[in-house]
């Protein structure tokens, strides 16, 4: 530890050292690589570099996700969709790592049931880590399964939702897990969830699979895809577009 001490004091002497010789603003800038241009989105419009997994219109980037067949939820007509209860979740047909998620989601304006049974869907991340969709307007539940937890593990910061029937919005900037040629956990996913404009979750450490029983265990995995829950509850989901990080 001493010899550590020793080296780390160097080298900050030596940084300290070069950077009073450093007399020319323009010695500490560099014009290259050039930053690339996206231009933003304007109200439901993505920015331009981002892929659209959803627009209303059909369900061509996704498909079952039991058996890889055509997705039967109910397309709405107004850019939305509707979990078809007892159809199954549904997957995107594209596998994702590291990204940046918009989505839109709405719980059903009738209110039926009360804590986890009601308006109850998920987004899962890599097909495994559920960030939760659930009515908790004026609806208690257990902190870490409540609307923006990482499910069974991390509560949200806030309780951010809107009344029942009215759109709500998720923008989550996930880091995905990193494995070594072992299979080897050496950096655990992490993610920031933004609902309806406040921040929920902030680089929080995912420690596994969301399971609804038992701890979280991670086993190594490449890039999977994005998952939307069907619960059995009518939650509907519109504008969900993705960037690759």
């Amino acid at each position: 530890m001493r010899l550590f001490v020793v080296a780390f004091l160097s080298l900050a002497n030596l940084f300290s050292t070069l950077s009073a010789q450093i007399t020319d603003p323009k010695a500490t800038e560099f014009w290259e690589p050039q930053v690339r241009v996206v231009t933003p989105g304007e109200g439901t419009k993505p920015p331009s570099d981002a892929l659209v997994l959803f627009d209303g219109s059909n369900f061509s980037a996704w498909q079952s996700a039991k058996d890889s067949s055509n997705v039967t939820w109910t397309l709405n007509g107004d850019g939305s969709a509707t979990v078809r209860p007892s159809a199954g979740d549904i997957v995107t047909k594209k596998a994702f790592g590291d990204c940046q998620l918009h989505i839109e989601f709405r719980t059903p304006s009738v209110v039926k049931g009360e804590s986890q049974g009601r308006g109850n869907s998920g987004i899962f991340l890599q097909n495994r880590y559920e960030i939760q969709v659930l009515d908790c307007y004026e609806n208690r539940t257990y902190s870490n399964g409540q609307t923006a937890s990482v499910y069974k593990q991390s509560l949200p910061l806030v309780n951010a939702c809107r009344k029942p029937g009215e759109w709500q919005t998720y923008d989550i900037l996930y880091t995905a897990p990193r494995f070594n040629n072992d299979g080897i956990l050496i950096a655990p996913a992490r993610v920031t969830v933004i609902h309806n404009g406040v921040v929920a979750q902030l680089n929080t450490e995912i420690k596994g699979p969301t399971e609804y029983i038992g701890l979280p265990n991670y086993k190594a995995h490449g890039k999977s895809g994005i998952k939307l829950q069907d619960h059995g509850d009518l939650v509907s989901y519109r504008n969900i577009w993705i960037r690759e990080l």
